[in-house]
């Protein structure tokens, strides 16, 4: 038996920090509020461990037509593959956003949570600052 209980997008999230690019494929990100996002990053990322209260991120809702770019931030860590090479993007005050996104969000980060039963995990709590809408294209939503 096959449970799915909704269809989610793919959300790049990346930031320059140190000198070094971070970025990685997050499912499991929603809208709490009107200005607030939650991100759960798994214990092996690479760009979980290295966000901290008040860093600069960018979160980009991939289009359609990005399939491939989910792939790409998703099976590499950052610091074994270069994910950015032969992507567009742009950054903005240390947040990586990925041109053509449905949408461009410039995010600060309130919090890293570690709560009961995801000890290991980041729950990364961001406010947007600034956004931006692609009209021109249709979420990419992965398929099972």
């Amino acid at each position: 038996m096959s449970f799915v209980a909704f269809n989610y997008g793919a959300n790049v999230i990346a930031f320059r920090k140190n000198g070094i690019n971070y970025g990685m494929t997050c499912a499991w990100a929603m809208q709490v509020d009107y200005d607030k996002i939650l991100c759960l990053m798994g214990s092996q990322s690479v760009s979980g461990h290295a966000i901290c209260k008040g860093d600069i991120i960018g979160v980009s809702a991939l289009s359609d037509k990005q399939e491939d770019i989910s792939f790409k931030f998703g099976t590499n860590h950052s610091d074994s593959f270069d994910k950015f090479d032969d992507v567009l993007y742009t950054i903005d005050e240390g947040a990586i956003l990925i041109d053509g996104a449905c949408n461009m969000m410039k995010c600060v980060v309130i919090d890293v949570l570690h709560l009961e039963g995801i000890e290991e995990d980041n729950l990364v709590y961001l406010r947007i600052i600034d956004s931006k809408i692609n009209d021109n294209s249709s979420f990419y939503q992965f398929k099972k």
